[in-house]
């Protein structure tokens, strides 16, 4: 037997969704949109990916942005893409959706020949399907002549292998031409064509979910246990029903009487915010247990849990929980009845779901903005040139990028908007300052609608904030500070941008071994759960360190981590902070500037080098930092 690799194989929808913004009101009128990946199947092998299944996806897409945005999306996630096949003549699907309350959902599938229903027999192949332990098929895929070829090939591989075949019934209407194109969100139209092509279906399956309505279009008849019992009478398979708030009812065998004698998976109170994806979790979910020859109990109850935290957010995977999440929900649950109000649960879903893996960051930071303006003034040079001056850093950086994963930059959009724009998107790791050069207490360079200008930041940017603060400063200073990080943290995890905080001790100030992790702890205390920390060496050496380590494990086991600043300190003065820092377990790189280009700038902005030399010394300095940094290291 094909050595099982993969858990599961996810074949049909691979869409993008864009959800209307605006809670409450009709489609028409929402003024802003969301992007999302979306397809049932899709949906789910994300959600599965993210309980530590191993999935894959078998699609098309198309040849163009959302294409890209649907494989990207996925690999970060996890998710084999080696079968999600780029289509030259079709666009990717799209659905757009919204929120008008707590039982309407207006949805337009964007389908005409799109990519994801054009996928072939030619597009997979036996061995792929024998190497997963189960192939998810979805109704939708069944419903045009060239799609139950494809999905009905898959299938007849998948039974020769012994790879289980699971049916996620998935009935969309209006995608089987039922109604018309604008009552997407109608769940059920009774139609004998559609239950006899699903009869046809069930046969071959070992697990059939769906809904009370999903059934009754499988059954042919509206009487929930009357379908069941249909269904029933064509497979052998495990029948699972979706209830909504009511949880889930499994049926291993015969259809009893009654449905509360199945195996009842008891749901979870929590408020129904969005519907739309909580099966898709919830199948990851049961898949997590079922794969895995859990009790059914269990799979159910993961099931459940997965639903009823998404069913509770805004957006399909997207709001799918890591496994460290679903364990945590379970164990301890929540004090809120709408779930995304719980702060604790929220940051944990955030923090273990990023994307992207930074062992190692080696930032060059230019986003300075006082220190270069006061350079170009003192030698009289318009602060036009700032901008100049920074486009010749970025081209040191390209230049001595050699390819190795880790390499960075930090630059603001004041100066640095052009050299910003042509490095995102480029996999560097890239970080922007939102806070006001020089303010204590602390302001933002956009002014207090800071969630309105990180509207406008591509997603990759980190948004790095320095603040001055001691953890002994006055109550009034300490609390407006704070009060400022907890908005801006608020609007990052709206914009889905990771922050990073960059925290010094104000010059002048008394400093211990204690006090960075102090103030750490400070901002902890106040929920102020920064992705990143840049920090200055710490007083005392090897036990600030320890201190820091300390607060962060104790707080935020999840944080990426810390980067190390220059703050214009000399090579040497680098060099022995990086033989300390190299031996810390939340040490992750550096972020420095000035140290680097300071020289170059002195002499360019004097105007005794020209472009080609003040390059060749930022490369070469970047160069020497970064082999002191390995230097450390070994």
């Amino acid at each position: 037997m094909a050595e099982r690799r993969l858990d599961f194989i996810g074949l049909g929808r691979a869409a993008v969704d864009l959800y209307g913004e605006q809670v409450g009101g009709r489609l028409e009128d929402m003024g802003s949109f969301a992007k999302y990946i979306g397809g049932s199947p899709t949906n789910t092998a994300i959600g599965g990916a993210r309980l530590g299944l191993k999935t894959a996806v078998i699609a098309r897409v198309g040849d163009e942005h959302m294409g890209r945005f649907v494989r990207e999306t996925l690999a970060a996630e996890g998710v084999d893409v080696s079968h999600v096949k780029t289509d030259p003549a079709r666009l990717t699907a799209l659905v757009i959706l919204g929120i008008r309350d707590r039982d309407t959902f207006p949805l337009i599938f964007y389908r005409e020949n799109c990519a994801d229903m054009a996928v072939s027999p030619d597009d997979f192949e036996p061995a792929f399907i024998a190497a997963s332990k189960a192939l998810l098929t979805s109704g939708t895929h069944f419903s045009t002549e060239s799609t139950y070829r494809t999905s009905r090939t898959a299938m007849d591989y998948a039974k020769a292998a012994g790879t289980r075949i699971v049916l996620d019934i998935d009935y969309r209407p209006v995608l089987w031409g039922l109604t018309g194109r604008g009552m997407g969100e109608n769940r059920f139209v009774a139609n004998d064509t559609v239950t006899q092509h699903l009869q046809s279906i069930v046969p071959d399956c070992d697990l059939i979910v769906g809904t009370e309505e999903e059934f009754h279009i499988a059954g042919g008849t509206t009487d929930t246990l009357a379908a069941l019992a249909r269904v029933r009478e064509l497979t052998g398979a495990l029948l699972v029903l979706k209830r909504g708030p009511k949880g889930c009812v499994v049926f291993p065998d015969a259809i009893p009487d009654s449905l509360e004698k199945g195996i009842v998976g008891r749901g979870f109170a929590i408020e129904v915010y969005n519907i739309l994806g909580a099966g898709d979790a919830f199948m990851g979910g049961f898949l997590r247990g079922w794969l895995r020859d859990e009790p059914l109990e269990t799979c159910c109850t993961y099931a459940n849990a997965c639903g009823a935290i998404v069913v509770s957010r805004h957006a399909c995977s997207p709001e799918a929980p890591s496994w460290f999440e679903l364990r945590d929900y379970l164990e301890k649950g929540s004090p809120h009845f709408r779930l995304r109000e719980d702060a604790r649960l929220n940051h944990i879903h955030w923090a273990t779901n990023r994307h992207g893996e930074w062992p190692e960051v080696r930032a060059l930071a230019f986003d300075h903005r006082a220190q270069l303006e006061e350079i170009a003034e003192r030698n009289g040079v318009s602060r036009e040139r700032i901008k100049d001056f920074k486009g010749l850093i970025g081209c040191a950086l390209e230049a001595t990028d050699d390819g190795t994963p880790g390499v960075g930059a930090l630059i603001d959009g004041t100066y640095g908007e052009e050299v910003l724009a042509r490095l995102t998107g480029t996999g560097r790791w890239l970080a922007r300052p939102v806070e006001l050069p020089g303010s204590r207490p602390l302001g933002f360079e956009a002014g207090e609608n800071v969630a309105l200008a990180l509207r406008e930041w591509p997603v990759e940017q980190v948004v790095k904030c320095l603040v001055f603060f001691h953890p002994d400063d006055p109550d009034d200073l300490r609390a407006a500070q704070i009060d400022k990080l907890k908005a801006l943290q608020t609007a990052t995890l709206k914009t889905r941008h990771e922050l990073m905080i960059e925290a010094i001790t104000p010059s002048g100030l008394a400093a211990d071994a204690t006090t960075t992790a102090r103030t750490l702890a400070a901002f902890y205390e106040a929920g102020v759960f920064p992705d990143w920390w840049k920090l200055p060496p710490p007083a005392g050496g090897e036990a600030g360190w320890r201190h820091i380590a300390e607060v962060i494990e104790r707080y935020d086991p999840h944080c990426r981590g810390v980067l190390l600043l220059g703050l214009d300190a000399s090579l040497a003065e680098l060099g022995a902070s990086f033989e300390t820092a190299r031996r810390q377990k939340w040490c992750k790189g550096f972020a420095v500037g000035r140290s680097i280009f300071r020289a170059a700038a002195d002499e360019w902005f004097a105007g005794r080098s020209d472009d080609a030399a003040a390059t060749a010394m930022i490369a070469a300095s970047y160069r020497q930092v970064v082999d002191l940094w390995r230097a450390a290291g070994a």
